[in-house]
């Protein structure tokens, strides 16, 4: 009972959610790299999912801890991003002091990270964060991405995952299997409907079999 009150009074459900959530784990089947392709291709994001389980951690968890910070965006500066904001004012976004007013520009505006409650993926999928001191420049009022932002975006993820991957010659690319080895990484920001942290400024990077020394060197989980 205890469990469905929190569920009730969680804001963040989608439709998708509900179903899942009614399915259970048994009946659960995990986004696998063609499915997260077609779904980042035409936008589909509400659809989405956790597996159950996760999820009903996942809301217990944010419940406890906006009781214990106040919001989730106090939890992530305070104890992801290490980041201080400026006084805020009128009730605006966090914002802040930034070396470089383009996202992505300075390694100092911007922190990867590995994502805390990722989506239900299969286990070859590694899922990251990059959250960025600096805004993106999207259309109002839905919060898609114009286009110059996702070419922004596009440019960033070619740079930081798509070229290292490409030039870490691996086991399939002595196989010949080189194709496999350039559709490795996927990227969407959910709109502003979707956003669990509309606070903090972030996109979502998926890394498929993604090396454990390329790992350590994009994940900046230090202050």
């Amino acid at each position: 009972m205890a469990d469905d009150v929190e569920l009730g009074s969680f804001p963040g459900l989608t439709p998708t959610d509900r179903e899942n959530l009614a399915g259970g784990d048994e009946n659960f089947k995990p986004h696998d790299w063609d499915d997260l392709k077609d779904i980042i291709a035409t936008n589909n994001l509400a659809i989405l999912k956790r597996k159950p389980s996760h999820l009903r951690r996942y809301i217990k968890w944010t419940n406890q801890t906006k009781n214990t910070y106040g919001s989730i965006t106090a939890f992530i500066l305070s104890e992801r991003l290490y980041w201080k904001a400026l006084p805020l004012v009128n009730g605006e976004s966090p914002s802040f002091q930034c070396n470089n007013t383009v996202p992505f520009t300075d390694p100092n505006d911007y922190k990867i990270l590995l994502n805390d409650w990722p989506y239900g993926f299969t286990s070859d999928v590694t899922h990251i964060v990059i959250w960025s001191k600096v805004r993106i420049p999207e259309q109002k009022p839905e919060g898609y991405l114009r286009p110059e932002s996702a070419a922004l975006v596009e440019r960033f993820v070619q740079r930081t995952f798509v070229e290292p991957l490409s030039s870490q010659r691996s086991k399939e690319d002595v196989a010949g299997d080189s194709d496999r080895q350039h559709d490795r990484v996927l990227w969407f920001r959910n709109w502003t409907g979707l956003q669990s942290v509309r606070g903090l400024e972030h996109v979502h990077v998926l890394v498929r079999d993604a090396p454990r020394d390329l790992l350590d060197s994009w994940i900046g989980d230090r202050p």
